[in-house]
């Protein structure tokens, strides 16, 4: 039997479960109704005979009943049923015959499986009355439910953990931290079985948690990140609303503490030592100092500065945002001699502080650096610093133009020595003195060529020259009057016949080289040799312009077509210089309107014509093209010269391959041969018989002879071949001096095979043995192609024969 709180509460359920039972067993045991699951009629109550018919609601069944026998469930009973086990009952429906089975004659339902109420809360069952011996149902199909009865055999489950949350470190007590939750599978309408509270295991000097909601605070107002960033905190809930014999589980919940601004800067020392030679530019890295901050994030971002004034003019203080460190640099040039060691307040502070926590002191810092100056040899210093001279452009060669100073900065004040870069002054118009300084001209000067020379003066310590120094120095050259006015143009005017006295012909203006600095003002005249001209007037304007009129009413340009007006040009000076200028005047021929028709005729037929420039192009083109002309008629005469000597000799090369031997006298479409035969046996044949020409009353020749007369391809000791060797020679020799022709390896004919060789003929034809007994006259009775083969042999017979007698 079960004991303790379970066992009891089992015992309970079950003795409940029997009370329902046994009353409904009593009821439907003692009343008749008119039939299963059917109403009580009020008739039969009022007739004295009570007739009750059952009321289906449903049956409970406890949940994870545990017992060796079937679970009890219920009962259903028809009011027909007399117990002589006449009627059937069934079940049918959710269960039926697996989790439920039914007495069959008493109607009884038990729960074979254990049950459980978390997977399915009831089940729906119809029931039926039969008779046993027919089958007939006896009361109508009905539903009835049976409940799982809910125990608390779940515990309380944290289904979103792992939790985590954070809070601020010095929050106040009570700050709302995060919630967890708890879920109970258990039945929330029946009993405590699903009523959660909320408890602190672990944590709880730091932490609490609400019992209803699992809202977590904190309990105390001093948690500091910097101490402990974190906290893990034990919740459990219990279920049976914290009561005796609940269920519980329990979650961890990690509680990060997050950083505020609550920690000043701390530098770790109180001084730092620095040292930088004397010579360090500007924006040299000194040194790096960085002050601790225990805050973390953005709490730690700090901003440096210098505090004293000298500090401030000397050095520059930045924040390396990577590192939060102090980057201390170089921001005036020092010098050792002045002052050996410099002494800087810096100051650290946050850049961001929180207005909550300003009460617990200043959030910066100080500290002392202490900056070193090294002692270095030093180049020169050049003093003043004026870079600027100035020299008239008419100064004497050896003139002074300025004198540059340097000093030795060191304590030991060496000499100095000065020398000009030529590489700035190629030309050596300047020179220097090395020991003193001084600048001097070195060649004449001319502002109009040059007006400004820069320059790059070298001073160096006589004893070291690589301690060198470099000023960069610009020389103005100043102009003097010695440049005459010139008329801006060579111009020309031209005016009409019947021009009347006072119109303006032309405005004179003038350019001068030089540049006075009060600017230019110049004079105009008539020249002295035109004072007698009684044509034209000059009149000065005053804005240095002139206007040129006439004086005289009309012109005749048969009598004169050009005038020569000469005007004198004088400049302010000092000293005034001047210039004579030539303004030519040509009389034209002019319309009603005063439109220019013609000025002269040689002005005319230039006008109509091509400039010189024109005609001088034409006819170089002209001659180009007659020379080309008769450059291509004399490569053509040659040409066909050439093309001539050559068919005169009718004689041809054959540039021939090497793998090919020729198809031999029988081929006569790819060579004529006849050219090479005419040379030397074509030759023989016309003059051997003593000049007679067939048809014209001489002797004619018998074929016999003519074939003989053939060229052999066995070499007979009394053939010539110089005449192919002379031509072989001038091909060569024309082939070496023409570059425009390919080279020819080798020259072949087909007229013969060579000279003295060791092997003989393999032909045949070409055997000349005395003692052969061949008979090749039946080759006469081969057909027409072997006539010729025929001929041959039978003409070389006779002349064997003919030879031998």
């Amino acid at each position: 039997m079960a004991t303790g709180p379970q066992g009891f509460l089992w015992t309970m359920l079950l003795l409940f479960c029997a009370i329902q039972e046994l009353g409904a067993w009593a009821m439907h045991t003692s009343v008749e109704g008119p039939g299963l699951g059917q109403p009580v009629d009020p008739a039969l109550l009022a007739s004295g005979r009570v007739k009750r018919g059952w009321v289906w609601n449903q049956f409970f069944v406890v949940e994870e009943y545990t017992g060796t026998e079937p679970l009890y469930v219920g009962k259903i009973h028809s009011d027909s049923d007399e117990g002589d086990g006449s009627i059937k009952y069934t079940i049918s429906g959710e269960g039926a015959g697996t989790i439920f089975l039914i007495d069959e004659i008493t109607g009884d339902i038990h729960a074979t499986e254990r049950l459980d109420r978390e997977q399915k809360t009831f089940y729906t069952l119809r029931a039926q009355a039969r008779d046993r011996q027919t089958d007939q149902l006896l009361e109508p199909e009905s539903e009835f439910i049976i409940k799982v009865q809910d125990i608390n055999d779940s515990e309380p489950r944290f289904l979103e953990g792992p939790y985590i949350g954070s809070v601020a470190e010095l929050s106040p007590i009570g700050t709302s931290v995060m919630q967890v939750m708890a879920s109970d599978a258990d039945d929330p309408t029946y009993g405590s079985s699903a009523r959660v509270v909320y408890s602190v295991l672990e944590g709880e000097q730091h932490f609490t948690v609400d019992g209803k909601t699992g809202v977590i605070r904190t309990a105390v107002a001093d948690l500091d990140r910097e101490t402990q960033d974190r906290y893990e905190v034990v919740i459990r809930a219990t279920d049976m609303a914290g009561q005796l014999g609940g269920l519980s589980g329990s979650t961890t919940v990690t509680i990060v503490v997050t950083d505020v601004n609550d920690n000043p800067p701390r530098f770790p020392q109180k001084m730092y030592q620095f040292s930088i030679v004397e010579t360090a530019p500007v924006g040299t890295v000194i040194g790096r100092v960085k002050a601790e901050d225990s805050d973390i994030g953005e709490n730690t971002d700090m901003t440096y500065q210098v505090k004293d004034e000298e500090g401030v003019e000397m050095f520059k203080v930045t924040t390396d945002s990577n590192t939060q460190e102090a980057v201390i640099t170089v921001q005036k040039p020092l010098d050792y001699e002045s002052k050996k060691v410099h002494t800087v307040v810096l100051e650290a502070l946050n850049k961001f502080v929180d207005p909550r926590f300003v009460d617990l002191g200043t959030f910066r810092d100080q500290t002392i650096v202490r900056v070193s100056v090294l002692d270095v040899d030093e180049p020169p210093e050049f003093r003043p610093p004026s870079n600027l001279m100035e020299v008239q452009e008419d100064a004497h060669v050896g003139s002074v133009v300025g004198v540059v100073t340097a000093l030795d900065p060191d304590t030991a004040n060496r000499p100095i020595r000065y020398a000009i870069d030529r590489s700035t002054d190629a030309e050596m118009i300047f020179d220097i003195d090395a020991n003193t300084g001084a600048i001097v001209t070195g060649k004449v000067l001319d502002r109009e060529t040059a007006g400004w020379h820069n320059i790059t003066v070298l001073a160096m310590e006589a004893d070291n020259h690589s301690q060198v120094s470099r000023a960069l120095l610009r020389i103005r050259i100043l102009d003097v009057n010695d440049n005459p006015p010139e008329l801006a143009t060579p111009y020309e005017a031209a005016v009409c016949e019947d021009a009347k006295p006072g119109q303006l012909i032309q405005t004179i203006s003038v350019v001068d080289r030089d540049e006075p600095q009060s600017g230019h003002h110049f004079y105009f005249t008539l020249a002295p040799e035109a004072t007698n001209n009684h044509h034209f007037s000059l009149l000065d304007i005053k804005d240095n312009t002139a206007a040129v009129h006439t004086q005289r009413v009309g012109f005749n340009r048969q009598e004169q077509d050009v005038y020569l007006l000469p005007i004198l040009v004088v400049d302010s000076g000092p000293p005034a210089l001047s210039s004579t200028g030539t303004l030519t005047i040509r009389i034209c021929g002019c319309d009603s309107s005063g439109a220019i028709q013609s000025c002269n005729s040689t002005a005319y037929i230039v006008s109509a014509t091509l400039s010189p420039g024109a005609l001088i192009a034409l006819l170089v083109c002209i001659l180009i093209l007659v020379v080309l002309v008769l450059l291509i008629l004399t490569l053509k005469r040659h040409h066909k010269s050439h093309l001539t000597s050559e068919d005169d000799e009718d004689m041809r090369d054959n540039v021939i391959k090497y793998n090919d031997e020729g198809g031999g006298e029988q081929d006569t479409e790819a060579y004529d041969m006849s050219a090479l035969r005419s040379l030397y046996d074509f030759c023989e044949i016309k003059g051997g018989d003593g000049g007679e020409i067939p048809g014209e009353g001489g002797p004619s020749r018998n074929p016999a002879s003519e074939l003989h007369s053939l060229p052999q391809w066995v070499q007979s000791p009394d053939l010539d071949f110089s005449v192919f060797r002379d031509y072989i020679c001038r091909k060569v020799e024309q082939a070496d001096e023409d570059l425009s022709v390919p080279p020819y390896d080798s020259f072949q004919t087909y007229a013969f095979e060579g000279s003295d060789s060791s092997v003989p003929s393999l032909s045949s034809i070409n055997t000349w043995s005395s003692g052969s007994e061949q008979d090749f006259s039946y080759l006469g009775g081969w057909g027409p192609r072997f006539r010729q083969l025929a001929a041959l042999y039978a003409g070389r017979r006779g002349e064997e024969d003919a030879d031998a007698s």
